[in-house]
């Protein structure tokens, strides 16, 4: 029997060289309508970045993820879109766009615990 929550997330991707359609997997993002819940967590594997041998900067990078977890918290320093509802914080994150920080397609699932399907994902798809 599947979980009493119903779940929509996304994989947060770095794209170093957008014309190479190369990315690295830095996060996550896990929304559920009926929870009210929205969060997202995020790792840059500086390691791995140095493959792709690109000239993006660690801290601005970092700068942009921690965007992201400003809008799905609702924090105010999040800027106009931190203070729409949920649904539509979701939708903006996970719009198309083509620069260095993209997300996949949002995927669903069914779970009783979000802040542990948000770790397990997490461990799963980008450690």
């Amino acid at each position: 029997m599947p979980g009493k929550n119903l779940y929509e997330y996304a994989v947060i991707r770095l794209v170093p060289r957008v014309e190479r359609e190369e990315f690295l997997n830095v996060g996550i993002i896990l929304f559920s309508k009926g929870a009210k819940f929205l969060n997202c967590k995020h790792q840059i594997d500086v390691e791995k970045l140095k493959l792709f041998s690109c000239e993006l900067e660690v801290g601005e990078i970092e700068n942009n993820l921690k965007a992201f977890g400003k809008i799905c918290s609702g924090l105010k320093d999040g800027g106009p879109v931190a203070q729409w509802e949920k649904a539509d914080r979701f939708r903006w994150l996970t719009a198309q766009r083509s620069s260095s920080l993209q997300t996949s397609r949002p995927h669903n699932g069914f779970s009783d615990d979000l802040d542990a399907t948000l770790e397990r994902l997490f461990s799963e798809l980008v450690l």
